[in-house]
């Protein structure tokens, strides 16, 4: 690279030079590079250094590996790509495989083979390696496959003229396959098919599929959860075994098992529940040296007792990990003559369980607790609306018996639990969830927030402590405990939420930074203001994933130091472990823990983990592909909501009436140059200084909705209620709002992303006057399809 005009070898360049050197490397690169380069000696070396080190504490340029400054977001020289797919000029494009941080990657373009080497596709994961461009892509060549294309893929048929297609269901698959009549068979357009993908011939642009299985019309509203099923690869169908094995239950018998048929226990749950795995009890406790504590008692079904291990029932619901829901239907982890049979605790009918009694006191500390085998029958089941109606005065027929002696005595058990869950400091983050009403033919008639009412913490409080239990009872028997293990947030995470809390004069402690408490106290500041329930969602992405394993690391957002999940081995895999381990460690009979089964708690720590974020990765597609067939009638229509997200490419915003996520791609914003500024989370148009900024009040038109990649595209008509901080004006910028037209939104199928990277490409093949640099984007010409992220 030749010397930036205007600075003789030999001396220390300006910021702006330093900088530009760096971005315009295509590599990461030494200080001892940099120094070379400009001829630098002696004293001058450590005055680059300096200005090294204030580069990166401004947020301009980062460590890459081996001591090297790249800029800030810059990819390593050498990384793991999967080809997602061609822009429109044919070129392959390429994501990271590993990419951890909340930024969107940049442009990645996947450079011709070299003669010789296997054609690259669509869905192969390779190794390459990166080249930076002016513009901010990336070329990458390859080094070598290291893993082919999907051998099957999911779609909708569609057919113009002879030539019949399949559009994948996956919005991370960015290319169509060919389904020629032959290997259509009998499926009609507009049908939801799984196919194989066929050998690839070299020559062709792109590759082939053939039907193996038809899944209904698409547009049937009972395809959306089918898609997320086969999606996720969710396991839909039980082994004719483990059918036999779940019908051939019998009930339990009271030999060997404490009689608990006199307390009146009940379940509490959702109007919708089928099956009740929970039932609790609380009285005020008789002890005088223990003055407004209580004895509670959370009793589970035993299912242990049908599910023994190597069983094909055990071999299932571990494959299975736990059940999955969805808006209209459920996949199970156990076959349903359990699940909503023998271990479902149905009022009037004796049923088995594995219940612990716990005495807390007034403040809700656990004094002792015991387990127990029992034999139970459930009082009453109950819902969660019921329960409420009767503690606020206005009991039905059901609860109007069990107020004074069941329902009361459980909400005064809970002001204790609140009490100790207050004291410990625990994270409360306040994300409404969303609730999706279908009818039955799987029609959704409404999307409302889901009620959040005391009868829900009570169970939840109950079920808190129960797993407390269980978790100091394995470990005081040093019994194998598979434990629900909750990390403190990554240093890296909470740097980041700072800075982003900044712009709201919000700010964490950062000698607590490391206490669930201090999270908490960021949420008491801003719970009155408009964009509280953005940052309650900004503090949960900070947030550590939670995990199972046999390693106890306790659990930050609950603030307890053991934690384990005991309290529906129904539905969780895990919670069966605990109580096998339970029975084993307390000597409470059959179905404990097989031989050396504590030897494989690692791996089955790791596997149910997996099938814990599959499960969740379904049911949020699926919610969106319903909240997009919901809105998809009401395309044109104008709704309020909240910026939630700011990148390169666009904004993201979450609609106020539904909770749904949208995305304004940036070419449909008023003309302009828009410059990303990440520290102030914002895009900044740098002609007529109009800024859209994270947590803005924004007023948008809906243009796009398509239930089948459950994808949103929205269009910004005005900011209605700005956030943060004012911005003022830069050099070169104009005050005042631009008077000019409103793009219309995307259309088509395209994502936002590669209409970017189109644009990129186009503006570094063609240099003009109007590419902007590095991190600009114009707001002009051909708006770019949807993308839903």
């Amino acid at each position: 690279m030749a010397k930036p005009k205007g600075n003789p070898a030999g001396e220390v360049p300006s910021r702006e030079q330093l900088l530009q050197y760096i971005t315009e490397a295509g590599a990461p690169v030494k200080k001892r590079d940099i120094a070379n380069h400009f001829g630098l000696k002696g004293a001058q070396r450590e005055t680059l250094k300096d200005m090294l080190a204030d580069l990166e504490d401004a947020g301009e340029i980062e460590r890459g590996e081996k001591r090297s400054y790249r800029p800030v977001g810059a990819l390593p020289e050498v990384m793991v790509l999967e080809v997602s797919g061609r822009d429109p000029d044919g070129e392959l494009l390429a994501d990271p495989v590993n990419w951890d941080t909340d930024r969107e990657p940049p442009a990645i373009y996947v450079s011709p083979d070299r003669q010789g080497e296997p054609t690259i596709q669509p869905g192969m994961r390779v190794l390459a390696r990166m080249k930076r461009e002016e513009a901010g892509s990336y070329v990458a060549t390859l080094i070598r496959v290291l893993a082919g294309a999907p051998k099957k893929v999911l779609g909708i048929y569609e057919k113009s003229g002879k030539q019949g297609r399949l559009r994948p269901t996956d919005k991370r698959v960015k290319q169509e396959y060919i389904l020629r009549d032959a290997d259509a068979g009998d499926a009609e357009p507009g049908e939801f098919l799984l196919c194989e993908v066929k050998p690839h011939h070299r020559r062709a642009p792109l590759r082939e599929a053939r039907v193996v299985e038809r899944l209904g019309d698409a547009t049937s509203p009972k395809a959306i959860s089918l898609i997320a099923i086969h999606e996720n690869d969710i396991p839909a169908d039980f082994p004719d075994q483990a059918i036999a094995e779940a019908e051939s239950a019998a009930p339990v018998t009271a030999e060997g098992r404490e009689d608990l048929r006199d307390i009146p226990l009940v379940t509490i749950d959702g109007a919708d529940a089928k099956d009740f795995d929970d039932a609790v009890r609380a009285v005020p406790d008789d002890d005088p040296d223990n003055p407004g504590g209580y004895r509670i008692m959370v009793a589970i079904a035993d299912v242990a007792h049908y599910v023994r291990p190597g069983s094909q029932l055990d071999r299932t619901a571990w494959h299975r990990g736990n059940s999955v829901y969805f808006p209209d239907r459920v996949v199970p982890m156990l076959p349903e003559g359990l699940s909503n049979g023998w271990c479902s605790l149905r009022p009037g009918e004796d049923r088995g369980c594995l219940a612990t009694e716990i005495r807390i006191d007034r403040n809700g500390k656990a004094l002792e607790h015991r387990f127990t085998r029992g034999l139970m029958r459930s009082a009453a089941r109950l819902t969660y609306e019921q329960v409420q109606a009767a503690h606020d005065g206005t009991p039905d027929e059901t609860t109007g018996p069990l107020l004074d002696d069941v329902i009361e005595p459980l909400y005064g058990a809970l002001d204790a639990l609140l009490r100790a869950r207050a004291n410990r400091g625990t994270l409360d983050i306040d994300v409404a969830e969303k609730q999706v009403v279908v009818n039955e033919r799987g029609e959704v008639t409404a999307i409302e927030p889901r009620a959040r009412l005391d009868s829900h913490r009570l169970i939840e409080e109950f079920m808190i402590a129960a797993n407390v239990a269980a978790a100091e009872t394995l470990e005081k028997r040093e019994q194998p405990c598979m434990y629900r293990v909750h990390e403190p947030p990554d240093p890296d995470k909470i740097e980041s939420l700072r800075q982003t809390l900044n712009t709201f004069d919000v700010d964490i402690a950062p000698d607590q930074a490391g206490h669930p408490s201090a999270f908490k106290r960021v949420l008491e500041q801003v719970q009155d203001r408009p964009e509280a329930p953005m940052i309650n969602q900004l503090v949960l992405r900070c947030q550590s994933q939670a995990y199972y394993s046999p390693h106890n690391l306790g659990h930050f957002g609950l603030a307890l130091d053991r934690y384990a999940h005991f309290t529906s081995p129904i539905r969780r895999y895990s919670d069966l472990l605990v109580h096998r381990a339970l029975i084993d460690g307390l000597k409470l009979g059959g179905g404990g823990l097989a031989g050396h089964a504590g030897e494989s708690f690692e791996e089955t720590g790791e596997h149910i983990s997996f099938t814990e974020r599959r499960a969740q990765q379904a049911e949020f597609d699926a919610i969106d592909r319903f909240t997009a067939a919901y809105l998809r009638d009401r395309v044109g229509g104008e709704f309020q909501g909240r910026i939630t997200g700011v990148t390169h490419f666009g904004l993201f915003v979450m609609l106020h009436e539904t909770g749904a996520d949208g995305l304004v791609p940036i070419a449909t914003l008023p003309d302009d140059f828009y410059q990303h500024d990440p520290q102030r989370h914002c895009l900044v148009g740098k002609r007529w200084g109009r800024v859209y900024r994270l947590g803005d009040g924004v007023r948008v038109r809906l243009s796009e909705a398509d239930a089948t990649t459950g994808g949103l595209v929205l269009e910004v008509l005005e900011v209605t209620e700005p956030a943060g901080e004012t911005h003022e004006p830069q050099v070169g910028e104009r005050g005042g709002p631009h008077k000019g037209k409103q793009r219309k939104a995307a259309r088509g199928t395209a994502t936002a992303r590669q209409a970017e990277q189109t644009k990129k490409r186009s503006q570094k093949k063609v240099k003009t006057s109007k590419t902007g640099g590095s991190g600009k984007s114009k707001g002009t010409g051909k708006p770019p399809k949807k993308r839903k992220g």
